[in-house]
């Protein structure tokens, strides 16, 4: 059996409870080790066999697989975060599928989890944003059309933007195109739950300058968004004068 495993965003103790149960009981790990935290391997067994797939394809990281399975081992697929984000996870699964060997997910705690709470911070605040938009900047990886930064931040809604903290210039310009001001709250997070994370406010206009300030390159999440500013409206979930099926208006 494969088990596609979420590592989470970062420290080992945020892996699920069925994460790390998974880990202990495999025989092989495969882990993308330029992203999971190494101690997250203190879980798994002394005789367990272990894959970093830093430097590995996917026909290299298929065939572990494919041999563990041969031999009825059971394997761990270990990815930063959660698997469904930039996990290029749905490949791997259709070529397991197209062999018939079945496997498994267990979701992960995604960097935008661990940003928001290192900044202690609400992306869907009342009155302010009702919509947290997680996109990327195109790179060598092209994106749709429709889903060209410029385009999402039309909305104005709260963002978590990954895989984009090296280019953090032409963030700031297609933000800027899309309608946030240079005034506009942001952050960039550095490796959210890791011993050496980093959390640098700044704005929209600034990211440029926080991010070589701070030597962050990669690794990092940038939030946007008026969720990070001071204005808000109280949400109705605990007002007072709001009734709903557990609660009656009080005065």
């Amino acid at each position: 059996m494969i088990h596609f495993v979420g590592a989470g965003c970062g420290a080992a103790d945020l892996i699920t409870v069925r994460g790390a149960g998974l880990l202990a009981a495999a025989d092989v790990i495969i882990y993308a080790g330029s992203l999971v935290s190494q101690e997250l391997l203190n879980y798994a067994r002394k005789d367990c066999a272990v894959h970093n797939s830093a430097s590995m394809t996917l026909e290299e990281v298929t065939a572990v697989m494919l041999e563990a399975e041969k031999n009825g081992l059971e394997t761990v697929r270990l990815h930063t975060g959660d698997p469904s984000l930039y996990g290029a996870v749905r490949e791997q699964m259709d070529e397991l599928d197209r062999r018939g060997i079945k496997y498994d997910v267990c979701p992960g705690v995604s960097a935008f989890s661990g940003a928001a709470a290192a900044l202690k911070a609400e992306y869907t605040l009342p009155g302010v944003s009702q919509t947290l938009i997680i996109t990327r900047l195109e790179g060598r990886t092209p994106v749709p059309e429709a889903e060209k930064l410029r385009s999402l931040a039309r909305h104005g809604a709260s963002m978590a933007i990954y895989l984009s903290a090296g280019m953090t210039a032409r963030v700031a310009e297609e933000l800027l195109a899309g309608g946030y001001d240079a005034g506009t709250p942001a952050a960039i997070v550095y490796k959210a739950s890791w011993p050496d994370e980093k959390v640098c406010r700044c704005t929209v206009g600034t990211l440029r300058e926080t991010a070589e300030a701070n030597g962050i390159e990669k690794t990092a999440l940038i939030v946007v968004g008026g969720f990070l500013g001071n204005g808000y409206e109280r949400s109705r979930l605990y007002d007072p004068g709001f009734t709903h099926g557990f609660r009656a208006v009080t005065e």
